[in-house]
Parts: structure tokens; sequence; C-alpha cells
């Protein structure tokens, strides 16, 4: 008991105070956020797939956009159009600039990867920052899970982001209905 206090004493819950405390969706600047943006046509066929960054604590947005190539403030499809906003004090560190180290440090690692759509690619970017910075108290942050939350959890920056999103889907399965219904009533 004395020994697992100890260790608590020793790792402090990192507090997020200071520079960009505030959203500026407008300037693209989202801090200590996850953010997303679609990936024309898969994103069309399948809403819930697009491409992911994470954000440091000034709102500067770090993404793997390609093979060793990590972009700063220039997400490989666009503009965010959803964040979710994630809590600072959720980091566990005794450095105060934990949040910004993690991120840099995924980034410099994903500087040296081959980028695998399907294994290795801007979501496993995203799970390695939140894994050094063990955000929640947790190491066990992957893709699944970041789409699970990301869809959960994340918000939308306008009626734009979300129309860019949903509505090539909605058009796309109208279509498909429309030639159903049309095959099916001859």
């Amino acid at each position: 008991m004395a020994e697992a206090e100890a260790a608590a004493g020793k790792m402090k819950q990192f507090n997020g105070g200071g520079g960009g405390a505030g959203l500026e969706p407008e300037r693209g600047r989202f801090p200590y956020c996850v953010v997303w943006t679609p990936i024309p046509v898969l994103t069309w066929l399948f809403p819930i797939i697009g491409h992911m960054g994470i954000c440091t604590s000034a709102g500067v947005i770090r993404d793997f956009a390609g093979p060793y190539y990590v972009s700063e403030d220039n997400m490989a499809f666009g503009k965010p159009v959803k964040y979710w906003k994630l809590d600072p004090n959720k980091v566990y560190s005794s450095s105060p600039n934990a949040w910004d180290m993690a991120v840099h440090d995924a980034s410099e690692e994903y500087k040296h990867r081959m980028h695998n759509l399907c294994c290795d690619n801007c979501h496993s970017h995203v799970a390695l920052a939140l894994n050094l910075m063990r955000y929640d108290n947790s190491s066990s942050w992957n893709m699944v899970k970041l789409c699970f939350f990301s869809l959960l959890y994340g918000k939308y920056v306008s009626i734009g982001g979300f129309m860019k999103t949903w509505l090539p889907f909605v058009l796309f399965l109208g279509v498909i209905l429309t030639v159903i219904l049309t095959l099916h009533l001859r």
C-alpha cells in the first residue's frame, strides 16, 4: 500500500494550464484535440472511416499523411470537420509539457515508418501519442478504440462539416436504392 502511494506521489497528472485553452476552428486551432477529416471516395462509401490527426497544446495539427511524412498544420485530406476534445489533466507524467512531448515523439517515430492503409496509419500515429502520454492512465490505445471514441465523442466543426461527411453517403445510398427499386418494379 505504501509503495502504491509513493508511486502515485511520483506520478502526477499533467496540469495543462497555459496556452491553447480555446478552440479556434476558423483558424484551424484545436488544442488538446484529436481531429478528423473525410477521405474522398472512402468516406463516401463508409462515413465512419476518415483521416485523423492529433493537436499540440497550442492547437497545431500533426498527422501521419503518408510514407515517412508527418505533416504539421496541413492535414492530408483538408481541414478538420470533426474534433474530439481531450482533457490534458488525464495525462500521467512528471513532465510539465508531457502532451507536446508525446505528440512530438510519436511524430518523430512515424517519420520513419511506411504508411499502410489498414495497419499502420494516421490512427496508429494518434494512438502512439496517447500511449506515450499514458492518456487516461492507459497504454492500450489503438485504431479501433480511437475510431469508436471519435465517433462517440467527436463534434462537428460546423453543419458544413457534417454535410461533407454524410451527404455523399446519403446520395450514394439514394442512387443504389433508386436503381434497385427501378429494376425490381419492372
